[in-house]
């Protein structure tokens, strides 16, 4: 299986750079922990970064259509990224995706298939088929590559930075940074981090292979961009190399985290977003100043 390489990483970051915000570190006041902003992209969530690095490539092979399924975020970066670049757009999205985010989808020029969540990959599968569509995914080796740029701007702007903290939904940021974060000091901790309410990345973290919960158990957290029910395959094998460990959060502590950031650093998270600062307010982490990637605001 071909990996994501530190080359890969600077080749991503230069062909997506004209389109992203290289977003702020924010020190969160009295505490070793610094935010990584990506809420502040244009589609305000991380997933921009790998679905123009991704769509890009598509592109550059030919592609006139492209085709997603996700739970909010992942439709709009490659709706974002699609418009950019001229191409035709499909997402399907979860009944359960709130409105905000299927509203933006649709603003950006995606047109929008609602199925209930089970049916999400299924039917994204047999509309690309039938629409002669490339369907962009969320842990593909191009857009785990784009998303690898949060490492490395982590890693070179908070140079003394000893834990990195990342959310975890099918595990492809997570990938990403873990990738760069290593390639720029290996000494780096690079801890995963889900609700507990959607925990099979860490069990299959614990367990050393993919582990697969049930629909209906990862949707009962409110992290509604974190709920899906398996690590994707590629990802998976750049985590069991790269991460250090995998932690979990519970459903009162993201609400707090969410609560912490806006009053704190003025930032608006969606529980997806916080759960990295729930992480750090509720686990003893390694000595050092921590990075928590704040994944996005669209709440």
């Amino acid at each position: 299986m071909n990996l994501v390489t530190a080359t890969d990483v600077v080749s991503a970051a230069a062909k997506i750079a004209p389109f992203i915000q290289q977003t702020p570190l924010l020190h969160l006041p009295g505490e070793r922990l610094w935010i990584k902003a990506e809420n502040r992209q244009p589609t305000r969530s991380f997933k921009v970064r790998g679905a123009l690095n991704a769509v890009g490539r598509l592109a550059e092979q030919g592609a006139g259509h492209v085709i997603a399924q996700s739970s909010g975020n992942h439709a709009q970066a490659v709706a974002y990224a699609a418009g950019r670049l001229g191409l035709r757009v499909t997402v399907v999205l979860p009944d359960t995706a709130p409105s905000l985010k299927v509203d933006a989808a649709r603003g950006l020029g995606a047109e929008v298939v609602v199925v209930p969540p089970a049916l999400r990959e299924v039917t994204c599968t047999a509309l690309a088929d039938h629409l002669g569509a490339a369907v962009v995914r969320s842990d593909d080796f191009d857009t785990i590559a784009g998303h690898a740029g949060i490492g490395a701007e982590i890693a070179a702007e908070l140079p003394g930075v000893a834990t990195i903290l990342v959310p975890v939904c099918n595990g492809g940021l997570l990938a990403g940074v873990a990738v760069a974060a290593k390639a720029a000091n290996p000494a780096i901790t690079v801890i995963g981090v889900e609700p507990a309410l959607a925990a099979d990345g860490q069990a299959s973290f614990r367990a050393g292979h993919r582990v697969t919960w049930p629909v209906e158990d990862t949707y009962r957290t409110v992290a509604d961009g974190l709920r899906a029910p398996v690590l994707g395959a590629l990802a998976w094998e750049h985590i069991r190399l790269h991460v250090d460990d995998m932690l979990t959060v519970t459903e009162d502590a993201i609400v707090a985290a969410m609560d912490l950031l806006s009053a704190k650093v003025g930032e608006r998270a969606e529980p997806s977003g916080a759960v990295t600062t729930a992480a750090y307010l509720t686990h003893d982490l390694p000595p050092g100043p921590v990075a928590a990637v704040l994944s996005g605001g669209n709440i």
